[in-house]
C-alpha cells in the first residue's frame, strides 16, 4: 500500500532539502511517494499562499494532494486539528535536519506523533518553533 509523506522544505526540496521550520511557512512541499518501506517517488510542489483560507489552505491543499502522513518541525493548533479532520496524520520531525532522514526515521518508527506540546504557542517552556 503505498503512502504519501508530505515534509514541509527549505529550497530547492528533495531528500536533501533541509526541513522547513514551520509547516505553513515553508517555501515547498517535498511529498514522497513510500511503498513496503521503500521510497518510491520524490516530487516538490510550491506552497500556496495564506490568503484564502488562512492556515486551513494549505491543509486542504495538501489533502486534496492524497497526503496521508505530514512530518513538520512547527505548526499551529489550528492546522493540526484540521490535518486531524481531513485525516492526515501529523509527526514531529525530531532532530532530523533534511528530509530524507525525517521520512526515513518515520518509515522505522522513531518519529513522534505531533500533539498539543509541538504546537506553537504551547504553553511548555521548553518549545521552540525554530525561531519564526
Amino acid at each position: 500500500m503505498n503512502t504519501l509523506i508530505a515534509v514541509p522544505s527549505s529550497m530547492p526540496g528533495g531528500l536533501d532539502a533541509p526541513l522547513g521550520a514551520h509547516f505553513g511557512h515553508c517555501e515547498l512541499y517535498t511529498l514522497i511517494s513510500v511503498s513496503s518501506g521503500q521510497i518510491k517517488d520524490v516530487e516538490v510542489i510550491p506552497n500556496i499562499p495564506h490568503e484564502q483560507g488562512g492556515c486551513m489552505a494549505p491543509v486542504k491543499y495538501l489533502a486534496d494532494k492524497g497526503v496521508t502522513k505530514l512530518i513538520a518541525g512547527g505548526m499551529g493548533m489550528r492546522p493540526l486539528m484540521g490535518f486531524n479532520q481531513v485525516g492526515i496524520e501529523v509527526y514531529h520531525g525530531g532532530p532530523a535536519l533534511a528530509v530524507g532522514d525525517a521520512v526515513n526515521a518515520l518509515i522505522e518508527g522513531s518519529l513522534q506523533q505531533f500533539s498539543m506540546q509541538h504546537t506553537c504557542g504551547a504553553k511548555d517552556p521548553n518549545h521552540q518553533c525554530g525561531g519564526h
